[in-house]
């Protein structure tokens, strides 16, 4: 018997296994990584071509992040009403002709419906993913959902030299062609194996070390919680300072006197602005399954202060020591290493704290915070200009700081007094409605 809102099961010879969920979960975030990461490397072959100048052609960029973060909530609704496969098949063609399109362009209102088809197929792969993970790990989502994000934030790294080879030798509408028909069709394969967790996930069955819900919240009912907005601002606080300090890596080595600076780092020997760069990457999507991981151990709120509280630590030790080439990178990559984070411990807390029967839209309605964040980040460059890049870094620092407090000492017990009435009243909501 199936509800009005809850997505049938599919019906599959695939395997009903956990594990073989994530990993395709994984290799579909991968696909889309390339629409944000790899960008970059179009931007001057096509202000050479046709000198619209780079601060419009990256005005696509800003439409891509905002139709990504901000439909990720409509696409779990689909998600959670009808299951992985029939949105993430969606998304594999929006992906694939996004970049079509861009190959195509001869002007900038091609390039920006580009990004915006780009941005929804991107967030259909996103949502349902994350989703998807948090259904199918009910006791270990903070690995799960960390896995799953860490193939979007390194997803990139096996095919920017690719892409940036084949701009060079044959110009990048032929790589935009290739690499967007290819990942496409990649993400379009991948989608048929995908399905619904089966059964209902949530409840004291299912529980491990961490607290989570005995019923299903719908959207309508986690809006009304104030569990959700204070998720939801710590997520924007995390987000916009990590943001903010990413922006002005590059000043401030510049500053610094380091960015050209050769590094030797286990035998790795590149200037410390571009190895400091490459780092960041790599250590950015480990911090995810990692954190996700230490979470689904020693509770989502602990983590959060431990992982926030560092970041702050690791803004100040860059003002402070990073004249020092190699504090320099190794102190950037500590930061980004525990911002990444925010991929896995909010989406997981989501679930804990809501139920999994609409975990895809509501962990897609706290990832529009990611979107709040990136239009409070152009003000970085206005504080940066008028006060300095210090200014910046002790705003992101601060906002670190006051995150990791409010984890400890004002989310974990609100969030323990809302599981303890929904105990002791079995519905603390009444069982999730219709939305």
């Amino acid at each position: 018997m199936v509800t009005e809102n809850q997505a049938p099961p599919e019906k599959s010879s695939f395997p009903n296994n956990k594990w073989i969920q994530l990993s395709v979960g994984l290799l579909c975030m991968a696909m889309i990584a390339n629409l944000q990461y790899g960008w970059t490397l179009f931007v001057d072959p096509i202000d050479a071509k046709y000198g619209w100048g780079r601060a419009a052609i990256q005005v696509a960029f800003s439409i891509f992040v905002f139709t990504e973060t901000w439909l990720v909530p409509v696409e779990g609704w689909f998600v959670d009403r009808y299951g992985p496969r029939v949105v993430v098949v969606g998304g594999s063609i929006l992906v694939g002709l996004s970049w079509v399109i861009n190959a195509y362009a001869d002007s900038l209102a091609l390039i920006y419906l580009g990004a915006v088809v780009a941005g929804v197929g991107a967030g259909a792969v996103y949502g349902t993913c994350v989703g998807n993970a948090l259904k199918w790990f009910p006791t270990q989502r903070g690995l799960a959902a960390g896995i799953t994000a860490a193939g979007f934030g390194a997803g990139a790294a096996a095919t920017i030299i690719p892409i940036a080879n084949m701009i060079a030798a044959q110009g990048y509408e032929h790589a935009f062609m290739v690499f967007g028909i290819g990942q496409g069709l990649v993400i379009f394969v991948l989608s048929w194996f995908l399905r619904s967790a089966p059964g209902k996930t949530a409840g004291a069955k299912h529980r491990g070390k961490v607290a989570q819900t005995s019923v299903d919240l719908a959207p309508r009912q986690v809006l009304r919680t104030p569990v959700f907005w204070l998720l939801y601002i710590m997520f924007v606080m995390v987000a916009s300072g990590g943001l903010m300090a990413a922006a002005q890596i590059a000043p401030i080595a510049h500053d610094f006197h380091v960015a050209d600076v050769p590094v030797n780092l286990f035998g790795l020997v590149l200037p410390a602005l571009t190895l400091a760069i490459s780092l960041d990457r790599v250590l950015d999507g480990m911090g995810r399954p990692l954190f996700g991981w230490i979470s689904d151990n020693i509770g989502r709120e602990n983590t959060m202060f431990i992982a926030f509280g560092t970041a702050a630590v690791a803004i100040i030790l860059v003002t402070q020591l990073g004249r020092s080439p190699i504090l320099f990178v190794l102190f950037t990559a500590l930061f980004f290493c525990v911002f990444g984070e925010i991929y896995s411990l909010f989406p997981a807390t989501a679930g804990d704290t809501f139920g999994s029967k609409f975990a895809a839209t509501n962990a897609g309605m706290l990832y529009t915070a990611k979107g709040v964040a990136a239009l409070l980040v152009p003000l970085s460059s206005l504080i940066a200009a008028h006060f300095g890049w210090h200014a910046v870094f002790y705003i992101a620092a601060s906002f670190n700081a006051v995150a990791a407090v409010l984890a400890l000492f004002v989310l974990k017990p609100l969030r323990a007094s809302f599981l303890r009435t929904d105990e002791e009243t079995g519905l603390a909501f009444g069982t999730a409605s219709n939305s």
